[in-house]
């Protein structure tokens, strides 16, 4: 393995090491509610924050299509959208764990969850979308333009949408319930928290740069 072009992925691997150890293992404060279910903190809130970081680098590479109509801005796009996505099913099973055993059901009826469930739905149908149109440059274009308003309705349902005055969200941080903060992000879990983000990112990038290579390798073949 070449280091110098690997060390990032070295890292990924040692952070998510890292935050399953210490998620399963370290010391957590004794909430009321939450008790040891706190610890999905480390997965579910980081694997959210993950899918919001590849999806923005899909909205990137989808603006730079649309500028530049190169074919590999397109795909950088495509599987950015993808490794969000897996990011993003993973991070709203685990909250249904959690939920299940704080709130006592897989799902409720709260805006954070419904807002999370649409957000999933859209890109689903950016997938479909992108499998249903044959020519190449047509579903480049019509599915980078998708893609723009697909990340704008991202951020109002998870972000804006919950937190509006009248909303009432069981959710932390929406509807007047307190974020993670030192209410229950002690010193301690930030240690573990934010490497979390950067671990579950670089894994999701990680899998986006490998399907990027195997598409254009794939690109290759058919063009010879």
């Amino acid at each position: 393995m070449n280091l110098k072009k690997n060390w990032w992925k070295i890292i990924a691997v040692s952070l998510i090491i890292y935050t399953i150890t210490a998620g399963f293992l370290g010391k957590v404060p004794r909430l009321p509610i939450l008790h040891e279910t706190i610890r999905n903190l480390y997965f579910h809130v980081t694997m959210w924050f993950g899918m919001m970081i590849i999806l923005l680098i899909s909205l990137v590479y989808s603006i730079k299509y649309l500028s530049s109509q190169k074919q590999e801005h397109d795909i950088i796009a495509s599987e950015a959208a993808n490794a969000g996505i897996l990011l993003g099913c993973l991070g709203i099973t685990t909250g249904m764990i959690w939920a299940k055993f704080t709130w006592g059901a897989y799902w409720v009826n709260d805006p954070k969850l419904n807002g999370a469930a649409v957000t999933l739905l859209i890109y689903f149908a950016y997938l479909i979308l992108r499998g249903s149109i044959e020519e190449e440059q047509k579903r480049a274009k019509v599915s980078a333009v998708y893609n723009i308003f697909a990340y704008v309705l991202l951020l109002v349902f998870l972000m804006i949408w919950p937190r509006m005055n009248g909303v009432d969200s069981l959710h932390p941080g929406n509807g007047g319930n307190p974020a993670f903060s030192s209410y229950d992000l002690d010193k301690n879990m930030r240690w573990v928290f934010y490497p979390a983000i950067i671990g579950w990112t670089l894994i999701g990038v990680w899998m986006m740069t490998l399907k990027v290579r195997i598409r254009k390798i794939q690109q290759q073949l058919l063009n010879n």
